[in-house]
């Protein structure tokens, strides 16, 4: 029998959960009050204005810029796809074919944003690379990394690792001259890698230091868009304004 004394009650605070369970734990009791408010008698105008404001409220407590936009947008959204009339697991059930496209497990590597086109621009005069070196985009997504690997080094093997089954072949299918694989980025093999591209989010960049560590050779390259690497000592940096920031470290 668990003796309750014994659950660290921090583990029980939303904050502490995997994402995106916060998310869809915020979606769902906005949902279930929204409804109720409804069942009261309230208008549904007025239950989806204070449902929004609690979402947006919940929001606040947390750090990331990103997840507070995603937790307060997901409700008001999804009413004004669905309608207030459509029961709750409506929503839900609209939602799987993101799940399908986007796995949660993906979710805790890195949200789903693409590499600007020309997020690598400068970067071939600093890091020149010979002809055929092996270039590895771990968690390519729908491929917008690999377009900008494949203009900064058109010589190099291109390829890209992606979890989502569907985003991984329709990356193969928007960049033909790729090798594309369905696969765990953290099970993938990086020994074999001359340059590693990465745009993960800060929480997993530990983990990916220290598997480029572990696996990759000595004097191959990595190269993080937005987020550096903690411990590492940078090799350059690209800050060009309206641009996101390209850390680049020699492992």
């Amino acid at each position: 029998m668990i003796n309750p004394r014994a659950i660290d009650p921090l583990v029980l605070h939303p904050l502490r959960w995997p994402w995106p369970l916060p998310a869809l734990a915020c979606w769902a009791a906005l949902w279930a009050g929204c409804t109720a408010m409804r069942a009261a008698g309230i208008d549904a105008a007025p239950a989806m204005g204070l449902a929004t404001a609690a979402g947006v409220v919940l929001a606040l407590a947390w750090p990331e810029r990103w997840r507070r936009w995603i937790i307060a947008a997901g409700f008001p959204l999804s009413a004004l796809a669905l309608g207030l009339s459509m029961p709750a697991w409506g929503w839900a059930a609209a939602a799987l074919p993101l799940v399908a496209a986007y796995p949660l497990r993906a979710w805790r590597d890195a949200p789903f944003y693409p590499t600007a086109p020309d997020a690598l621009d400068g970067l071939p005069e600093l890091l020149p690379l010979p002809d055929g070196a092996r270039v590895l985009d771990a968690g390519c997504g729908l491929g917008h990394g690999l377009q900008a690997l494949h203009a900064a080094w058109p010589q190099a093997r291109i390829e890209g690792v992606e979890w989502s089954p569907p985003l991984a072949l329709l990356a193969g299918w928007r960049c033909p001259w790729a090798r594309v694989r369905r696969g765990d980025l953290w099970a993938d093999d990086w020994s074999g890698v001359d340059l590693l591209y990465l745009f993960q989010r800060p929480e997993s960049m530990p983990r990916a230091a220290q598997k480029a560590r572990t696996e990759m050779r000595r004097g191959t390259w990595l190269v993080s868009l937005a987020f550096a690497v903690p411990g590492w000592r940078e090799r350059a940096v690209i800050d060009e304004p309206g641009r996101r920031r390209v850390w680049v470290y020699r492992v």
